[in-house]
């Protein structure tokens, strides 16, 4: 799995909204979706990342060896 999904569930949100007595859903989830999206764009980031390191670790051969030859 890569971390990342669509179709996030939002199903519990009016509970929580009633749970607050919030009066102003609309910014709320506004600025929740924002803040969602700035999360989810971090994540992503890191991701490609950390691929794009492994991907180089790969193209160096993965491990070098170094062997003390005397002679």
């Amino acid at each position: 799995m890569s971390g990342t999904y669509m179709g996030k569930d939002w199903s519990s949100a009016e509970f929580f909204l009633d749970l607050f007595n919030v009066e102003d859903r609309k910014i709320v989830v506004f600025f929740i979706s924002k803040i969602e999206s700035f999360y989810t764009k971090a994540t992503n980031e890191k991701l490609q990342r950390q691929r794009k390191a492994e991907e180089r670790r790969a193209k160096a051969g993965g491990k070098q060896y170094t062997h003390n030859v005397q002679g």
